[in-house]
């Protein structure tokens, strides 16, 4: 089976954008840098990053220097599963510093405009509860919330209803 490689394309801050996501994610390295060389086509000059190659946790990225025909947009994101509300508090405050932004429901833009999902693992079993009424205060919970606090979804869920078995 073939594998399958996210490609982002960026204006010029392929390598920025690498460097960055190598030091938030575990386990991650740049691979490889490809660069624009004498005479090439595009918006970047001779030396600058064509593409870069990265693992981020053991996920192959493609990042293009492409220039800036085609913006990120929120049509496209990756969701960061985590493990607690510590792991979602670390990610979430390095992928929106230095010009990140807030979005609401766990989604944030990083400085270069990528969309990004910081959620809990636990969030899907609460907003799916077999309890009608603990499954809608869990989601509007949610609704309201920027960085998703797990533990703000579970008293939702708790006060409209007792947890089940």
């Amino acid at each position: 089976m073939p594998s399958i490689t996210p490609c982002l394309w960026f204006d010029r801050d392929a390598e920025r954008a690498a460097e960055l996501y190598v030091s938030v994610f575990p386990r991650s390295e740049v691979l490889s840098v490809s660069r624009y060389g004498p005479g090439m086509p595009g918006p970047l000059q001779e030396g600058d990053a064509l593409t870069v190659q990265v693992s981020l946790d053991g996920n192959a990225f493609t990042l293009l220097n492409g220039g800036p025909q085609f913006p990120h947009s929120e049509a496209v994101s990756f969701q960061i599963a985590c493990a607690d509300q510590e792991e979602t508090d670390r990610y979430w405050d390095r992928l929106t510093a230095d010009g990140g932004q807030e979005s609401m429901c766990g989604w944030l833009k990083d400085p270069f405009g990528v969309s990004w999902q910081v959620v809990p693992t636990e969030l899907p079993a609460l907003l799916s509860d077999p309890v009608p009424a603990r499954a809608q205060a869990a989601t509007q919970a949610m609704l309201s919330m920027r960085r998703i606090v797990v533990a703000d979804v579970l008293a939702a869920a708790d006060a409209a209803a007792p947890p089940q078995g």
